[in-house]
């Protein structure tokens, strides 16, 4: 039988978050049930909702930033025990046999993952629905263990957030010594100020707002830069050896090019809405590589709450009743919230 779930849901592209009950699969063999406690709300989140990046599946139920506890497990399921603190992110399921699954990187499945929301089972007719619910059903395989030193409401951005940062800083090798620079004080930003320092980097947060000084000396950034001043860029010329690239919103890749050492890296996390010109010119004069990274697999996720659990890393949370999801859509979109909306589950009652 189908367990019903209460849930919040975008009725359409761009309506407002509405009550909205969904229908979860019972658990099979090898699924494991989740009564949710947490979930992240990601800036993704509003794009989806509101239909911004197209091929929206409505109603949509959003929220790929999932922590709770087990509530029940399938027969075969082997990892997993009832009670056990688990997490859930940006997709529950791959083809499992594509080179890309096989090496665990399913996010880069050749088959497509299938998104814990906005997405179709891999039956390619039911549609997935996420974390703005109070419970959801995932294979095993799929399912992250939350480790004990995390807080849970604190871990759900971890999710997202978290393995976006620490994917491209592990897999370009950021050490101790390392200078690199943040772009973006945000969501994502802020985890990769802190997980950066605990790779041993010397960090540099590099902002618009200049407001945002002391939280990220706060957040461990040794220096900070404005990037509205024009001294900036000649300035920090050549300063880097790794530049993450959080920012979302369209800007000039070449100036920050030109930031980077000889051999540097920089590597974009933020999705533009629109194309960014690119000049040869920063690449080839100074043998500098652009790249981007997506998440990570289930393998590296698992290895990032680990590390964050062994370095008393979290996220800065705002947590939030459901009923405030509207209010949190437009506080997101005005850079108001440090630094993450995380909604208290228990607020569906």
């Amino acid at each position: 039988m189908p367990l019903p779930t209460p849930a919040y849901a975008a009725m359409t592209a761009g309506s407002a978050l509405t009550p909205f009950a969904i229908e979860r699969r019972t658990p099979r063999a090898g699924d494991v049930q989740i009564a949710i406690r947490y979930c992240g709300v990601c800036h993704s989140d509003i794009h989806q909702a509101r239909g911004e990046w197209g091929g929206g599946l409505f109603p949509m139920v959003p929220g790929h930033e999932i922590v709770g506890h087990v509530s029940a497990v399938g027969a075969a399921v082997t990892r997993f025990a009832v009670g056990d603190a688990v997490g859930v992110g940006c997709f529950v399921d791959s083809c499992r046999h594509c080179d890309a699954c096989q090496a665990g990187e399913e996010q880069f499945c050749r088959e497509g993952m299938t998104a814990t929301y906005n997405s179709l089972e891999r039956d390619g007719r039911t549609p997935t629905h996420g974390g703005y619910s109070t419970r959801i059903v995932v294979d095993e395989a799929y399912v992250l263990r939350v480790p004990p030193a995390i807080p849970l409401d604190r871990a759900a951005p971890l999710l997202c957030a978290g393995i976006t940062t620490y994917s491209p800083l592990r897999r370009f090798g950021v050490q101790a010594g390392h200078r690199v620079a943040v772009v973006g004080l945000g969501g994502l930003g802020h985890m990769g100020v802190k997980l950066a320092k605990a790779m041993g980097a010397n960090v540099t947060v590099l902002s618009t707002s200049p407001s945002k000084r002391d939280d990220a000396l706060q957040l461990g950034a040794d220096e900070f830069a404005a990037t509205g001043d024009k001294g900036t860029f000649k300035r920090l010329a050549r300063r880097f050896d790794f530049i993450l690239d959080t920012v979302s919103a369209a800007h000039d890749y070449n100036a920050y090019l030109n930031l980077l050492e000889r051999d540097g890296t920089m590597v974009l996390v933020g999705l533009p809405d629109q194309p960014v010109p690119l000049s040869a010119a920063p690449l080839i004069m100074g043998r500098r590589r652009l790249a981007g990274s997506l998440i990570g697999g289930i393998r590296e996720t698992q290895e990032m709450l680990d590390f964050c659990a062994a370095h008393g890393i979290a996220a800065d949370i705002e947590p939030i009743p459901i009923g405030r999801i509207n209010e949190a859509y437009e506080r997101m979109i005005r850079g108001d919230v440090r630094y993450r909306f995380v909604i208290d589950c228990a607020s569906f009652g």
